[in-house]
Parts: structure tokens; sequence; C-alpha cells
């Protein structure tokens, strides 16, 4: 073989090792704690679609592990699972080598370091920024329509707005994402029809809904602690956010402070807050006069408390301290709390059932002043 003919082999050799190389995939990583547990790599889906596990590797005596696609492989969302944690993957399929460090408590914290994933990396921030409660529904909608990579804008949608039918138009945004850039993909089809049923179901949930927005709120007319009754019609001329709250429910004091940020950002516009508190004895037959009263004045004093520790300064407090046997609530069909009501001021009904721990308040709010 002359010079010349050996020459142009070896080139021909080295560019097909080349391709091959640029062609794989390799995904590993050094979980520090997870020593001899076996570590699954799963193709996810979502609504009804199956996760399929596309290949499985023994983590060894330092935690270390590698999986090898010398075919590539091809974009989509995937769950790394080690032990009981796990953590989504989002690739582009341009990935040639992907490296996770940390522990499995980062995993489940979603800290775990990922080195060669940008996408990846970015929904990490994401669900880290959603665990702190850093992020409400309208900074989700926001990251949709920014985000550039459409399965980061799915996952986005899946995991900071859930199946919440208010939220439809975040979940729409992040599907004509995905049907730009993955048209054919499963995912992307078993994401349309996901939508499609939780549309359904919400219209359902709306046509069962004993209050309906345009029509007028119902009154309440109820004693505030210090025995003073507060009218919910006599604040017509304001806009007004009906909330439906408790102090032994822990939801509703978590979200309070996002409440108390409302009132004190919009208060001097036009708008308060009218709330009922759903304290009360949890049992009502049965009891004795005096017990019946010892109890009220214990639910009483819990609901008093709340006020003053959460700071809801605004006056229109008020409670039948009946529990969940409030005739209020079922006027207004509640039966899970925190629920609000925003009332236009001509007091109908603008919005119904708002949850102030997702967000988007502001903007109602806003519309109606």
């Amino acid at each position: 073989m002359n010079r010349l003919t050996w020459f142009t082999v070896m080139t021909i050799v080295l560019l097909l090792v080349g391709c091959t190389a640029e062609k794989g995939t390799v995904i590993k990583g050094q979980i520090t704690d997870a020593a001899g547990l076996q570590v699954f790599l799963d193709k996810s889906g979502v609504g009804s679609q199956a996760s399929m596990v596309l290949q499985k590797a023994d983590a060894n005596a330092s935690g270390s592990f590698s999986m090898d696609f010398p075919e590539g492989i091809t974009p989509g969302i995937y769950r790394l699972r080690i032990g009981s944690q796990k953590v989504s993957l989002i690739l582009d399929g341009k990935e040639k080598k992907v490296e996770l460090t940390g522990s499995l408590q980062d995993m489940a914290q979603h800290q775990i370091k990922v080195a060669g994933s940008p996408a990846t990396a970015t929904y990490m921030t994401l669900m880290q920024g959603l665990i702190s409660r850093k992020y409400n529904a309208e900074d989700i909608a926001n990251f949709v329509d920014s985000t550039q990579n459409a399965y980061v804008a799915v996952l986005a949608a899946m995991n900071g707005v859930g199946s919440n039918g208010q939220f439809l138009d975040v979940h729409k945004a992040a599907l004509t994402k995905a049907k730009t850039a993955y048209p054919d993909d499963e995912l992307t089809i078993n994401y349309g029809q996901f939508i499609d049923q939780m549309e359904l179901a919400y219209a359902e949930q709306r046509a069962a809904q004993l209050i309906q927005e345009g029509q007028p709120a119902p009154d309440i007319n109820l004693p505030s602690p210090d025995g003073k009754t507060y009218a919910l019609s006599a604040l017509k001329g304001k806009v007004v956010m009906l909330d439906f709250w408790a102090s032994w429910c822990g939801p509703c004091r978590r979200a309070n402070p996002d409440v108390v940020e409302l009132y004190k950002k919009y208060k001097d516009q036009g708008f308060t807050i009218y709330s009922v508190s759903l304290d009360g004895p949890r049992q009502l037959e049965g009891l004795s006069d005096q017990q019946l009263r010892q109890q009220m004045d214990a639910s009483k004093q819990k609901w008093v408390q709340a006020i003053a520790t959460d700071k809801l300064e605004w006056p229109y407090h008020v409670s039948e301290l009946k529990f969940w046997s409030s005739n209020v609530a079922k006027v207004y069909g509640v039966n899970s709390i925190p629920r609000t009501f925003l009332i236009d001021r001509e007091g109908k009904i603008a919005k119904v059932g708002i949850n102030p721990l997702q967000g988007g308040l502001d903007k109602e709010i806003e519309k109606l002043l």
C-alpha cells in the first residue's frame, strides 16, 4: 500500500470514528450516597402517556454510573431514577455527554448539578424557584412565553400550574411551542389530548358551580369578632375579594402574606377584602350548651389570633363559627379553602375561585379597578 493510499484509508477511518463519536450520547453521574443502587433512565410522558425504561445501570461504590447510547438519543423529556428519587432531564438530541453530580437529597430538591444539557439546567433553576414559592402563575406564564426549549415550556406548565383549568392559556402556549418544534412527537400529541380533557373538565366544573361570573354576589351579613355586623352588599362601589379561609387551614395561612400584599397594593384604589372564616367546632351535635359555648369560644380565639398573627388589617372579618356547616359556604358552593371570588364595583361576581397561592390575582384586580 503506497503512502497516498495509506493516508486516504486512515483519513476515512478517522472520519468514521469521529462521526461515531459525534453521534453517541453518554449520561453519567456521581451521586455521593447512591453506592450500589440501580439507576434507571425512562422516556417520560404526559397525561395518559406511559413512561418507558430505556436503560439501567449500577452505581459503583463511589456512586458513579454511566449509560452509553452509541446511536445518540432522540429529543424529549427523560426521567432519571435512583432509589426513591427521580429528576427530569430535557434533551434536544444534540448532547454528547451529560454529567450529574450531587446527592440523592439534591435530586429531591432539584439542586443536582447538571453539565452538558443547558435545557435541563434551566429546568432545575425553575423547579428550585417553584419549591421555594418564588414563582406564581403569572411568572410561569412569562417563563413559558420566553423559554427557548419547547419541552422545558411543557414541564414548566405541568409543574407550575398543574391541571387547574383557570390556567389553560399557559398550557396552550406551551403546546403551541411543542407543536412548532416537535409536531409529530408522541409527547406533543398526548399533551394536546391532556389539555383537551382538562378544558372539558373545567367547562363541566364551571357549569356545575352555584356561583357564576356575571351574577349578583349573594349577600353575606355576619358578625365580626367584636360583634359588629358587616354586610357584603354594603361594599358596593368597591372591588372586593371575597376570601373563604380558616385559622386551621395550612394553605390559607401560607397564602395570607400574598393576600396582605394585595390589600396594601390596591386599598387606596377602591379595593378591599371581605374574609369569611370557616373556624368553629368540628362537631356540633351531641354537645351540651356549655360545651358548645366553650368550643365556640376556643374557635373564636384561634380565629382572632390568626388575624393578628397574619396581620390581616382590613376590618371585614366575619364568621358563623360553624366549621363546614357554614350556611354561607354552602350558598357559595365552597367545599375547599382557600377559595376566593372577585366582585366588581356593581356587586357582581367577576371571577370565581382564583387560588391566592397560584398568583394571577393582581391582573384580575387591575382589570376591575
